[in-house]
């Protein structure tokens, strides 16, 4: 079997081809939602290596198995003719609810919040903040393609407690670590 080329040139022209074949222009707002997906897939594949380095097997388990979600997700939405009803592979309310369980989890071991957290601390917990803004930023442009196309709301669902979900990890790894959290401070 012959290896396909990487490049086919046939975006070469501003479009690509949604699954089914239709060719649209690469702004446009579906490709702009699992665009930003796959954006965020890769910053958890950042993260990912950081856990690993230092030796988070649990917390990496979660995380592959979010990167998977994340996958099925941009397919879906790199679907034409998917609608509100079609289900996206491999994505149900379980996969929401397990997120909240890993939230509820880290939380319960977390100080209460004083103010406003900055992003940083150690790398791995600011790694997550930058992935708490790319879901958040998916989240959004998911949210703009329902308001022109058909969406399963599990989308919008997956993606915003995502996004509580690194939230909370960034503190629950800041904190694991002995860094202290940064708080906002307005007068600085």
């Amino acid at each position: 079997m012959m290896k396909s080329k990487v490049y086919t040139l046939t975006g070469d022209r501003g479009t690509t081809s949604l699954v089914g074949g239709q060719r649209v222009d690469k702004d446009n707002m579906r490709v702009e939602a699992y665009g930003t997906v796959d954006e965020l897939n890769s910053h958890i594949g950042l993260l990912a290596c950081h856990l690993r380095d230092n030796g988070d097997e649990a917390t990496g388990k979660v995380i592959f198995a979010i990167q998977n979600r994340l996958f099925n997700l941009g397919a879906y939405l790199a679907t034409e003719n998917a609608d509100a009803d079609s289900p996206v592979y491999g994505l149900t309310d379980d996969d929401v609810k397990t997120i909240e369980a890993r939230i509820d989890e880290m939380d319960a071991t977390l100080p209460p919040m004083k103010s406003f957290i900055l992003p940083g601390g150690c790398i791995t917990a600011a790694q997550c903040d930058v992935c708490r803004t790319v879901a958040r930023r998916a989240e959004r442009r998911v949210i703009t393609l329902s308001h022109n196309a058909p969406v399963n709301p599990i989308a919008m669902r997956y993606l915003n407690r995502l996004s509580d979900f690194f939230f909370v990890l960034s503190r629950f790894i800041n904190i694991k670590n002995h860094f202290d959290e940064i708080f906002w401070d307005k007068n600085a």
